[in-house]
């Protein structure tokens, strides 16, 4: 299995007069955030509202900032999520693959919209 990435186009919903920023995102469904690097949070003048501790691969942990809201774009999809901020690329965790309904397939190395949903996102509420 290899990495599996996707478009995305993120924005700051506070400021509509800032250009969305056109990316790749690695799909990452171990990580359950939005994680951006730090020149994305300058760009898109993101605010800061906290830190959050988050516990790495390797098992250390570190507290990061928490930056938001960020609208996120998949295709036909919309989310608006708060972002970790750290590394050096996009990071597409769970949260906002699951609030745009996204799926992952590893076959096809790629992110893409739910087929059993393909013209609007859905999710169980109960």
């Amino acid at each position: 299995m290899g990495l599996t990435y996707g478009e995305v186009s993120l924005s700051n919903p506070k400021k509509p007069n800032l250009e969305p920023i056109h990316s790749v995102a690695l799909a990452d469904t171990g990580s359950v955030y939005l994680i951006i690097p730090q020149h994305i949070k300058v760009q898109l003048e993101l605010d800061e509202h906290s830190k959050k501790e988050i516990e790495l691969a390797d098992g250390s942990k570190q507290f990061v900032p928490y930056v938001g809201p960020i609208e996120i774009r998949f295709k036909n999809r919309i989310a608006f999520v708060g972002a970790i901020v750290m590394g050096n690329e996009i990071l597409l965790g769970a949260i906002p693959m699951e609030d745009m309904d996204l799926v992952v397939s590893p076959k096809d190395r790629k992110v893409d919209i739910n087929p059993e949903n393909p013209n609007f996102a859905a999710a169980k509420a109960k």
